[in-house]
Formats: C-alpha cells, sequence, structure tokens
C-alpha cells in the first residue's frame, strides 16, 4: 500500500513539473514576440505624434500597456526550467508573506533532466514554506545556485520553529501522506545523477544544500 501510494505521488509530482516546464515556455514565447514587436510599436508611435495625433497615440500606449500587463513576470536565472518552479514558489512564499532573496545563474542546458531538477527543487521549496508557515514572524527564503566547475550547487536557508531532531537520515515533516516525501524524493534523484544533498535544523532555521553533477 505505501508503495502504490509512493509511486502515485511520484508520477503526480511528474506531471505537475511538466506543466509549469510547459506554462514557462509558453509566457518566455510571448514575451520574444514582444521583444520582437517592440519596434514596430516605437515606429507606430513616432509616425502618429510627428502627425500631431496625440490622443490616437495615447490610446496606442494604453493598449499596450493593457497586453502587457496580461504577461507573467518571470525569475530570469538563465535556465527555463529553474525559472519556471522558481516562479511558482515565489509566487506562493509571497502569498504567505515570505520574504524571498534568490540568486541564482545557471545555464540552460544541464544533463540533469529538467523535469528532475524541477522535482528537487520544488520539494526542496515546498520544505521550506511549510516551515516558514510555523514561524510568527520574520518568515524568510534564502537561495543561492550557481555552477561550481562541472557541478551544480543549490544552498538554501529558511526561518524555521524549534530545532528538530532527525529521523533516520531526514526530518519530520508535517504534511499529510508518506513521511518526509518531499526530502527523500529530492534525496533518490540526486543520488540517481550521482550528487549528494544535506540537510540541518537549528532553532530558528533550517538549511537545505546539494551538489549534483550537470556539465558534460
Amino acid at each position: 500500500m505505501r508503495k502504490r501510494t509512493y509511486l502515485k505521488l511520484v508520477e503526480y509530482q511528474t506531471g505537475q513539473s511538466k506543466r509549469h516546464l510547459g506554462e514557462v515556455r509558453s509566457i518566455h514565447t510571448e514575451m520574444r514576440a514582444y521583444k520582437h514587436d517592440f519596434h514596430h510599436h516605437l515606429q507606430t508611435l513616432k509616425g502618429q505624434l510627428e502627425a500631431g495625433e496625440v490622443d490616437r497615440a495615447l490610446a496606442y500606449i494604453e493598449q499596450l500597456d493593457h497586453q502587457l500587463m496580461n504577461v507573467d513576470t518571470l525569475l530570469k536565472t538563465g535556465n527555463v526550467s529553474l525559472d519556471a518552479i522558481l516562479s511558482a514558489k515565489i509566487a506562493q512564499a509571497k502569498a504567505e508573506h515570505i520574504a524571498v532573496e534568490i540568486k541564482a545563474c545557471v545555464p540552460d542546458s544541464l544533463t540533469i533532466t529538467d523535469v528532475d531538477l524541477s522535482i528537487v527543487v520544488g520539494n526542496l521549496l515546498d520544505n521550506a514554506i511549510e516551515a516558514c508557515l510555523g514561524v510568527t514572524d520574520k518568515r524568510f527564503i534564502r537561495i543561492y545556485m550557481s555552477i561550481k566547475g562541472k557541478m551544480l550547487y543549490f544552498s538554501m536557508l529558511n526561518s524555521a520553529g524549534k530545532k528538530k531532531r532527525k529521523n533516520g537520515s531526514l526530518f519530520p515533516s508535517h504534511k499529510d501522506g508518506i513521511h518526509g516525501f518531499g526530502l527523500r524524493r529530492a534525496e533518490a534523484i540526486l543520488k540517481e545523477h550521482g550528487g549528494w544533498c544535506k540537510y540541518n535544523s537549528e532553532h530558528g532555521a533550517f538549511t537545505s544544500e546539494f551538489l549534483v553533477p550537470a556539465i558534460e
């Protein structure tokens, strides 16, 4: 029964990650289209103003502004899959009044798959958001990501409650379902790719860190 539940959760997470990636690629395509058309918009406005058609130019600007407001803004790390999952989780965190700081510079082409990377980072962020919800003030998440040689390095510090004791190699979770599923899933994927992860709990803070081969 537990194995069946685990496999269902794995399938669900994989589907969710693929959906997020599809959404972010669609937004990137839309943004590129606006960038391509920007020159034409300027030429149109210039012509209208030179002809003294100020009201028409203002109406044109209002139309452009309305269109741009409907285009989602994304975090730009250099990696599309990270843009997708980080943007989604940042929005979720901010809705819970969690301050988020991210410094990330990652190439778009990595040996770890987009789906696996999204699942790992998504699970770690879910754990961080859960921990922050147990804090009444000073909720924060700070993330740093970069390439070190041929390895992808990830470090995250988030606010948390009291210091937790490990249950085996992981820490307990308050979520329903399989105990510690998110952290176990992240750990399993990283090991499959020849990487490692470690977690540390202190009073008021929790840290997550991983290193995984990512460059040919």
